[in-house]
């Protein structure tokens, strides 16, 4: 079976819409119902909500290449790009967290912006700051060569290499790429946004112009057309860390994808329904965001003190542990006396309720409110 960028109509992708209709309605019906949620919320919520997102996006993309980055470095790389203050202390990130925000921060706030091979070359050297692909080093911010053979996908079973996939050779790719570049350049052309992320997404892959790191910047290059779909630079869902969840589908509807013909259908549909799973995800997981928002807009009148306010946002993040006076006295540097008074008047006004007896009392929000976290608390 030939790959299909051995064919004549390469890359004209077609695909059937009516079998298309129900998986594009709901990404489409998800997605706009969960911006609209957003669109409820205050900005330091919302910048919370895209910090995490962006944060886990940068992580979960690497790790589907089995690499592993610091959670808390890129969080702090893109915090410090986003001018979020972090609550917790921040360390001097990594070398390699920095240059991972960089380039996000890059295919997200600046989508308006035209891709161009200056600017992946770019986004590739930021993958690899140091030149280096593990123990191996690599052209970096250039186009592959097929000085050690051709670019084929591989994997070992026992002491046999079975090949998954070949791209199209090294002597191809300068035209192929700009051919790329001005195809996105004219953007969807009437085509569903995810259906033109969607092939963007196969499109690249299938050419694979790096020695390493496509799979990393295909994604990068998804995030950067939703961003650009979306006309916002923040990000509130991760298309990575659901194509995580599924990775084994993942790699098997690309390998499907780019043997036969130049009917992407399967594949768009795959990839839609991982873009509206990814949204439900994040609507999960910004779950306790929403019903923060909805605690602040009921209390927007209640005149709360700075250090009320603190320690009620600790408690709506998922405050580990048991409230205490000595806690409060302690977070916000202040005598126990204070500290009691302080929990007293959210007593009586029914913002926390007392719980135990004696020594062991502690204090928890009342009516229900929300008790899990956001991250970061």
């Amino acid at each position: 079976m030939r790959y299909i960028h051995e064919l004549p109509d390469w890359p004209e992708f077609r695909w059937k819409a009516d079998e298309l209709a129900g998986v594009l309605a709901e990404s489409a019906f998800r997605l706009g119902r969960f911006l609209g949620r957003l669109a409820g919320i205050g900005f330091e919520l919302r910048n919370e909500a895209g910090l995490d997102a962006l944060s886990g996006e940068i992580v979960e993309s690497a790790r589907i290449e089995g690499e592993t980055l610091d959670r808390a470095d890129v969080r702090s790389s893109v915090a410090r790009r986003m001018e979020i203050v972090l609550r917790e202390q921040e360390r001097p990130p990594s070398r390699e967290a920095e240059a991972r925000a960089e380039m996000m921060m890059d295919a997200t706030r600046n989508w308006s912006e035209p891709m161009t091979r200056e600017r992946l070359f770019a986004w590739h050297a930021a993958l690899f700051p140091t030149g280096w692909s593990g123990m191996s080093r690599i052209r970096v911010g250039a186009y592959r060569t097929d000085e050690d053979g051709p670019m084929q996908v591989v994997s070992l079973h026992g002491i046999t290499e079975k090949v998954h996939f070949e791209a199209p050779p090294a002597r191809r790719l300068p035209g192929e790429m700009e051919s790329l570049f001005a195809w996105l350049g004219a953007g969807a052309g009437g085509m569903p946004p995810i259906v033109h992320a969607a092939l963007a997404h196969l499109r690249f892959l299938t050419l694979h112009p790096f020695e390493d790191g496509n799979g990393r910047l295909a994604r990068a290059l998804t995030e950067w057309l939703l961003a650009r779909s979306e006309r916002s630079a923040l990000r509130f869902y991760s298309l990575s860390a659901r194509i995580q969840k599924e990775k084994s589908a993942y790699y098997e509807e690309l390998q499907r994808a780019q043997r036969g013909s130049m009917d992407a259908t399967r594949w768009v549909r795959w990839f839609a329904g991982c873009h509206a799973r990814a949204v439900e995800d994040a609507e999960e997981r910004l779950g306790a965001v929403f019903r923060k928002a909805d605690f602040w807009r009921g209390h927007a009148d209640d005149g709360f003190g700075a250090n009320q306010r603190k320690m009620l946002n600790r408690l709506l993040d998922g405050f580990e542990g048991h409230l205490t006076s000595t806690k409060w006295a302690q977070l916000c540097k202040v005598s126990q006396d204070t500290a009691s008074r302080e929990i007293g008047d959210l007593v009586q006004r029914g913002v926390l309720v007392r719980q135990g007896r004696a020594r062991a009392t502690y204090y928890e929000l009342a009516d229900g409110a929300p008790e899990g976290g956001v991250g970061g608390g």
